[in-house]
């Protein structure tokens, strides 16, 4: 083998590093990105700043068994240190509360370091689009963890709305509500409710941004539809809370199609039910995220067909977010290992000079991002303004 030969064998067979901002001890969401990553054994956890406190950094660190001198307590001098390191990591995942995104992310696009980062993109729309002009001037690979894109039927509905299955899309209604916010658990120093409901820290958007937007981001994933106007209602229900609680939305799409979308997490007896449903000339769709390895398909005058995944009439985008075999339930962490293992997909197939397989280049982006966030500033606007319809579009 030659010398060019060695090199590029080695740089196929290694393991991806990935660094980490955030996620450190007591925190939720990291363990999740963690645990994501491993699934597909594409993955090496090399690097951290795991918190802003440098004991708890390094305490962190020690825990996931990185060595000491790359366990940082700043995430800036990270992204200059392991952008200087030969063996320096090759994407950082953020997965800090929502008000530092843009600057951690900004700090490692600079560094020429690709980044996986948590939803939403920013709490304001500037912030979005400067990252957007950032992402774009580097070439970098941003990559958004709407994890609900990564479900296997997910992707076989977004497959067969394509192919025109439906038809033209005309109703879309989507929801997600929870109950863990029925009562002011946030007094209690409950560190998840804390922070969800701080506008410095969540943004704009309480409910709305912390679940609508996974609700408003399926619809769009599913359909591909553009989002035109919003006329909404958001309310915070529990006193003394800053943010909302419970949003109805009414929405316009650029194609002519009506949709409704509803968040809430102070809705008893709910605990992630984010659930689509797509209507067009032809038949209609339907998922429920807690059930997520089946889909109902209804063709027009037709029973309703139960589509499972790896069963009859799941096809290869389903096929491709699959890991095991029909019968057996893939979930949550699935569809964020799938997420995961598109960017590796897409940063080997960089390494290597080639295409990246099509299937993996559906993972959310910096320009989704984006569109999230100017969701969730137009339903505020709209609410503000007593339902008065505004204009959702943002173009890129």
């Amino acid at each position: 083998m030659t010398i060019e030969g060695a090199q590029q064998a080695t740089a196929v067979a290694r393991r991806i590093r990935l660094g980490m901002v955030g996620g450190g001890q007591g925190a939720f969401i990291g363990g999740v990105h963690r645990m994501a990553a491993r699934l597909d054994d594409r993955y090496e956890l090399v690097a951290g700043a795991l918190s802003s406190d440098a004991a708890r950094a390094a305490a962190s660190a020690a825990e996931l068994h990185i060595e000491a001198d790359r366990g940082y307590a700043d995430y800036a001098v990270m992204a200059q240190a392991e952008a200087a390191r030969e063996d320096g990591i090759d994407v950082v995942a953020i997965v800090t509360p929502n008000h530092l995104h843009a600057p951690i992310a900004s700090a490692f696009l600079a560094s020429g370091i690709d980044v996986i980062c948590d939803k939403p993109l920013t709490t304001t729309l500037a912030q979005a689009m400067s990252l957007v002009k950032q992402v774009r001037d580097s070439g970098r690979l941003f990559a958004l963890t709407h994890n609900y894109s990564g479900y296997p039927m997910v992707r076989q509905a977004r497959e067969m709305i394509a192919a025109g299955e439906l038809g033209e899309i005309r109703v879309v209604q989507t929801e997600y509500p929870q109950d863990w916010l029925s009562t002011d658990l946030e007094s209690t120093g409950q560190k998840q409710a804390s922070w969800r409901v701080d506008p410095a820290i969540a943004g704009a958007g309480g409910s709305l941004g912390d679940i609508g937007t996974h609700a408003e981001h399926l619809a769009r994933f599913m359909t591909q539809l553009e989002l035109k106007a919003v006329s909404a209602d958001i309310t915070t229900f529990v006193p003394g809370r800053r943010l909302d609680d419970n949003a109805h939305v009414l929405l316009r799409y650029t194609n002519g199609a009506r949709g409704m979308l509803w968040s809430s997490q102070v809705a008893p007896g709910n605990e992630n039910g984010l659930h689509v449903r797509i209507y067009g000339t032809k038949a209609g769709l339907e998922f429920r995220q807690e059930h997520p390895n089946e889909l109902w398909f209804t063709p027009l005058g037709q029973r309703p067909q139960r589509i499972t995944r790896g069963g009859p009439g799941s096809g290869s985008a389903a096929a491709y977010a699959t890991r095991i075999p029909p019968g057996h339930p893939e979930g949550y962490l699935e569809g964020f290992a799938q997420l995961y293992r598109d960017v590796a997909e897409q940063l080997q197939a960089r390494r290597e000079g080639r295409a990246p397989d099509p299937l993996a280049c559906t993972v959310p982006t910096v320009e989704d991002g984006a569109r999230g966030v100017k969701f969730i500033e137009a339903v505020v606007e709209s609410s503000k303004a007593d339902g008065r319809w505004t204009d959702a579009r943002l173009d890129l």
